[in-house]
């Protein structure tokens, strides 16, 4: 009886079964590589705004006194006479924020790979619940246009910076992006949160229960463990930022005082007592940090893929690999506290934090041994995603360097809320987490699009990419020692930071450099998803099950049935066989060792 099911499943599956129209194919489609896609498009239109409003504050911050007609035509009242107002100002810095985390990094990452390669990866049909898949997107999709929408208010988008810290964000009379760019600031992450509550149970549940016969845990490509895991702290963590905002928006429309207290604006002492800024700091924070590694988690997996498909080797330390992913996971949620040394915390628990701070070093520079090892003399393959994960091993050990001085209180307090901060966590979380996204992108662009990158535009993007990065980011520690502070839309009013001006200069030329390198990225994209040379079925000769499927998309992947797995997904240049890689669906010879 079971058999004859089985052979319904695969015959129902076998053949399209529906027809198809341009709204449930290209829009509400329920196909995990489709939606995958379209994660991808939307966090790169989110990328392009997040990146470019960084163009125009850093205008501001090289030349704090010239005047841009560029900055009139663009922002119209908020930059009078091309002199940027210093509110939009805090607003651009906000919304580049919160666009760059949640919209490019997060769904970027977790909704485009994780669709894409989950599925393909485990060797299943499709996701658990494409109806839920199909949802997920689309809470994501309004959150994005609801974030975008709040940029036209009249009294300006949101401007509390991109963490939206009471009382500033609590009040609307507190400053002109308080107001109603707060409000829809607090609906779009509403939005977006629910959405990737949907993803994430989706994704841990086709892992755990749709994985193919023979691909037991232990024989996972790390992306797939990456992937799971990512999604298990999004399950944990995203709920407390939800209650976060929540609490806030009682504040800001019900009178309640969840995080206002004996406070007065204008003069006026309002009627509010008992609350504390500090505990929605406490909760925004706790989801915080497992945020950074909800972005970074998926692009080391990548990378992993990569660094071991392009070294034509064993990853090294396939379980030390997989026991940091669950270490580092465990660990980002009781680090919190170092976001928060100079809010008064009592020095013992500081040293708490700090203790579990300098800990999670252990399972990340684990990863990053294992990378290099994986590189030692390997038969390496320069492609341009290889390049990329080497660029991420890089800011990866750099960032992380700079995270051990943030990490104890003594050292923080100092350079708390200077340039020194922004430096580490753009190196560390932003520049490894677009690394590891690019990598992907030029890895399984054949898989999505049955069509291959052009190759030496993609040399050209990762040079210029990774030199300019370097170049904004690196200088930004030593100003940061020096003491200047984030989030001033001037520093005229300082003199003793007049001889850093030239430094700002320099990072702004950096930046805008590296803005026009993202330009190359987007033509070679779009181009070749028409033009391209067509793809072979397995282009870069690797071993996971997603190379095993046809070129051409169908639903429900396999035509016929699912390969069954016979080894891990890491056996290149294994002695004994012809080729230098064994896919997972070849069966082992006899007396051969392995997974």
């Amino acid at each position: 009886m079971a058999k004859k099911i089985n052979e319904e499943v695969v015959s129902h599956d076998d053949h399209e079964h529906h027809v198809e129209n341009f709204w449930t194919k290209y829009v509400f489609s329920m196909d995990h590589k489709m939606i995958g896609k379209q994660f991808l498009i939307t966090g790169m239109l989110m990328g392009v705004l997040g990146v470019f409003m960084s163009m125009l504050f850093r205008l501001q911050l090289a030349w704090p006194n010239e005047k841009f007609v560029i900055l009139e035509s663009i922002l119209g009242k908020w930059a009078p006479e091309g002199q940027m107002d210093p509110n939009i100002y805090l607003a651009l810095v906000t919304i580049h924020g919160t666009i760059m985390v949640f919209f490019v990094l997060t769904a970027g990452l977790s909704g485009t790979f994780s669709n894409l390669l989950i599925p393909l990866q485990i060797g299943a049909r499709d996701m658990a619940s494409g109806f839920l898949n199909m949802l997920s997107y689309w809470f994501f999709a309004a959150s994005s246009v609801v974030m975008v929408v709040s940029l036209f208010v009249e009294t300006g988008p949101a401007s509390g910076g991109w963490t939206v810290y009471p009382p500033l964000s609590a009040l609307p009379q507190a400053m002109p992006g308080s107001g109603a760019g707060m409000t829809l600031w607090l609906v779009s992450m509403t939005l977006f949160i629910a959405g990737s509550l949907l993803g994430s149970l989706n994704y841990i549940v086709t892992i755990i229960n749709l994985r193919t016969k023979g691909m037991s845990m232990d024989r996972l490509p790390l992306t797939i463990w990456a992937f799971f895991v990512t999604a298990i702290l999004g399950v944990l963590s995203f709920p407390v930022l939800l209650s976060a905002a929540l609490l806030l928006m009682f504040d800001r429309l019900l009178g309640t005082s969840f995080y206002l207290s004996d406070i007065m604006v204008a003069g006026e002492l309002l009627h509010n007592e008992g609350g504390s800024p500090v505990l929605y700091e406490h909760l925004f924070w706790f989801l915080g940090h497992p945020e950074v590694y909800i972005i970074l988690l998926p692009a080391l997996g990548i990378t992993s893929e990569v660094i071991a498909t392009n070294s034509r080797k064993p990853i090294f330390g396939y379980r030390a690999m997989i026991g940091s992913i669950l270490a580092i996971a465990f660990l980002s949620f009781i680090v919190w506290g170092h976001h928060m040394f100079i809010t008064g915390m009592n020095p013992f628990l500081g040293s708490v934090f700090t203790f579990t701070t300098l800990l999670i070093a252990i399972p990340s520079a684990v990863k990053a041994f294992n990378y290099i090892t994986t590189l030692w003399k390997g038969n390496i393959q320069f492609t341009p995603a290889m390049l990329f994960s080497i660029g991420l091993v890089s800011t990866f050990v750099a960032g992380g360097l700079t995270g051990i001085i943030l990490g104890d209180s003594a050292l923080d307090i100092n350079v708390h809320d200077t340039y020194f901060v922004v430096a580490h966590f753009h190196i560390v979380m932003g520049l490894s987490a677009i690394f590891g996204m690019f990598a992907g992108v030029y890895h399984w662009f054949p898989k999505m699009y049955r069509r291959m990158m052009n190759k030496t535009m993609g040399y050209f993007h990762f040079w210029l990419t990774f030199i300019s990065a370097y170049g904004v980011f690196f200088p930004m520690h030593f100003t940061g020692l020096a003491g200047l502070p984030r989030r001033y839309y001037s520093n005229a009013e300082f003199p003793m930071f007049d001889e850093l001006q030239d430094i700002n200069v320099i990072i702004t030329m950096f930046a805008i450099f590296g803005g026009i390198a993202q330009l190359i990225f987007l033509f070679n994209f779009f181009y070749s998803m028409w033009r391209g040379p067509v793809a072979p079925k397995n282009p870069w000769r690797s071993n996971t099950l997603e190379w095993t499927t046809e070129v051409e998309h169908i639903h429900g992947n396999w035509k016929g049935e699912i390969p069954t797995v016979h080894r891990w997904p890491y056996d290149y240049s294994k002695p004994g066989h012809d080729d230098d890689f064994v896919p997972q669906s070849i069966p082992r010879l006899k007396n051969e060792p392995g997974h």
